[in-house]
């Protein structure tokens, strides 16, 4: 009882809710705004890393400062992607019943190229670095500086976006197209301006991530296929397109996940994970707070 009382367990359970949330965030917007499904985005991750560390290992620049430098090439990544194969796919209303599937194939595709160029690059070996490794202590508490750091940056992140999309004109447009696309269309919200923002923003969220994490974790190209399984978890969780939900998924996928496991072992991981996954599919289909389909 003590362990599961002890605030290291609650810190490292906040610490990856606001991860997850953070990864989750940028799936979510995407999908909810254009419905497409973007199975690249653990990749995008992974490239987030790679910038973070080369900036630190080739160019003695701090991890903090490549976040910046991995959410721009993100960023500029969802607008070459947005131009290249989905403006046009986006605005054909004949094959609007199968905007998912294609999307499914074509983010595959991207997935695939990422992956590659990645190995080509960086070479398949595992790339890690030591960062603000040094242990904190509060009282009897002690937890990495690095993990602090995630924490921190990824919850105001997660913070700062929510704000942008209630408080924000732009903000409130991205929503109007999420709820009611043909609707916002019609009252004259630049749908296509506002795709190219929701693919930016995406991106970056992706790589501000990737950055994050590889602080604390080796990046290898081929390791982003487990990051977009937690996001699409995190997602189907809190219900698809909706952003808020996405914040609640992350922190109920994340307590099970850390409280579970000291309850149990390590062994059990994918077990509840994926157990309260199906779960939640059987209980509520839609989500926590997903709209039911009319």
């Amino acid at each position: 009882m003590a362990q599961i009382l002890s605030p290291e367990l609650l810190l490292a359970a906040l610490m990856l809710a606001s991860t997850y949330a953070l990864v989750a965030l940028g799936l979510n917007l995407i999908y909810g705004a254009m419905r497409l499904l973007n199975v690249a985005h653990g990749d995008l991750m992974v490239l987030g890393g790679y910038v973070a560390w080369s900036g630190f290992t080739l160019l003695g620049l701090s991890p903090l400062l490549g976040l910046f430098g991995a959410m721009l090439l993100a960023a500029g990544l969802g607008i070459a992607c947005y131009t290249l194969f989905f403006k046009r796919l986006v605005r054909n209303t004949a094959i609007a019943a199968r905007l998912e599937a294609n999307s499914l194939l074509i983010f595959f595709g991207v997935s695939i190229i990422l992956q590659n160029l990645m190995s080509l690059v960086f070479t398949a070996d595992a790339r890690s670095y030591s960062y603000m490794d040094t242990l904190v202590q509060w009282g009897s508490v002690s937890i990495a500086l690095n993990r602090l750091v995630i924490l921190g940056i990824s919850a105001g992140a997660t913070v700062a976006v929510l704000c942008f999309l209630r408080l924000s004109v732009f903000g409130i447009a991205i929503r109007a197209l999420i709820q009611q696309r043909d609707a916002a269309s019609l009252i004259g919200i630049d749908a296509d301006r506002i795709n190219i923002v929701v693919f930016c923003l995406g991106f970056a969220l992706a790589g501000l991530a990737g950055a994050l994490i590889s602080m604390t974790e080796s990046v290898t190209p081929f390791g982003g296929f487990p990051f977009t399984i937690a996001a699409f978890v995190v997602v189907i969780l809190g219900g698809l397109g909706s952003l808020g939900g996405a914040v609640a998924g992350s922190l109920l996928l994340a307590f099970v996940e850390v409280y579970g496991v000291t309850l149990t072992s390590a062994a059990y991981r994918s077990i509840l994970v994926y157990g309260l996954f199906i779960l939640i599919l059987f209980v509520r289909p839609q989500g926590l707070f997903g709209r039911k389909a009319n």
